[in-house]
């Protein structure tokens, strides 16, 4: 049985873009995944003609020789630099064909370009074939499976701290290692992990978990830095004091100063998101939010012991 065109196998026009190539390819591919279709032979054997389709057509390079010399440019041991240069050649000779005596296909005169080894060149690019050839055909390479994604969500702690977790991918449960430093768009590798190899052998793709950091409900991230707003009574922002602080490594204890306002940002070196790279860990800062008490009796009174305290408008300055 011929073999069929990569194009007709993904039903995609010779004029297809990378794009449209590659959008065909998913398509086909979600169709006919084992996963969606356990135990189904040739829904899988579908699959495995679409992705080993999809690996040529989607490399430019090896799309163009596919386009050249069709399924030839597929056979274990072609040499892409020697179709280049007989692809060269080809395009330099006269039109209406090379006027040059081809013979056997063995070394042949091609006029300025001198002697040209045909034989060499279609052995090696295609193969011995009719016991023509001056050498045994190498033994094929197994092609590689198609590479695939998935989305994985990041708690932030983990992102800090590092972490092992079981993560559930189609029907498969995997040991997952989330590095310090995560954070939106990471990628973690899983060797091995992605789509089979086509017919069965060779190595499988792998699998690329895209991470997604889970927001937290005390903290704020922005890029390295954390940010927490810290309550503190009226009397620590009056006359200061000593107030303890959570962070992922445990807690730490931190200085108020008197008279520190709402708003105040106060600075933790070191306790923020580590660097995926190795770099320099960012800070954590806690922003001061003062708390009324809830209203009482005395609250009023003590309050108004507090308007004589202050020099002017607060407000004064703000304009718009």
């Amino acid at each position: 049985m011929p073999e069929r065109d990569l194009y007709d196998v993904l039903g995609v026009p010779r004029t297809a873009t990378t794009d449209e190539i590659k959008k065909a390819y998913r398509r086909l591919a979600k169709k006919y995944h084992p996963d969606v279709n356990p135990g189904n032979r040739a829904a899988e054997e579908k699959f495995k003609e679409v992705t080993a389709a999809a690996e040529v057509l989607s490399d430019q390079k090896r799309r163009e020789l596919y386009d050249e010399f069709g399924a030839d440019s597929l056979r274990s041991g072609f040499d892409p630099g020697k179709a280049d240069a007989y692809r060269q050649w080809k395009r330099q000779a006269p039109r209406g064909g090379a006027p040059y005596d081809f013979g056997d296909f063995r070394e042949v005169n091609v006029g300025d370009y001198g002697t040209f080894d045909f034989g060499s060149l279609f052995e090696d690019l295609f193969g011995d074939r009719g016991g023509r050839g001056r050498g045994r055909r190498p033994p094929p390479v197994a092609p590689q499976g198609a590479h695939a994604e998935a989305e994985l969500e990041v708690e932030l702690r983990d992102a800090v701290l590092g972490a092992e977790r079981d993560v559930r991918v189609g029907h498969r449960t995997l040991r997952v290692k989330i590095p310090k430093g995560v954070v939106d768009g990471s990628n973690i590798r899983l060797a091995g992990q992605g789509a089979p190899a086509p017919g069965g052998h060779g190595k499988a793709g792998d699998l690329y978990l895209k991470i997604k950091l889970q927001k937290h409900h005390w903290l704020r991230r922005d890029g390295k830095d954390l940010y927490l707003d810290l309550p503190i009574t009226v009397p620590e922002a009056v006359m200061g004091g000593e107030v303890t602080l959570p962070t992922f490594e445990g807690p730490v204890s931190l200085r108020i100063p008197p008279g520190t306002q709402s708003g105040k940002k106060m600075r933790l070196r070191g306790k923020g998101l580590p660097d995926l790279r190795g770099g320099e860990r960012g800070d954590m800062y806690a922003t001061v939010q003062i708390v009324i008490p809830e209203r009482e009796a005395g609250l009023e009174r003590a309050a108004r012991m507090f308007e004589g305290l202050y020099e002017g408008d607060p407000r004064a300055g703000i304009s718009l």
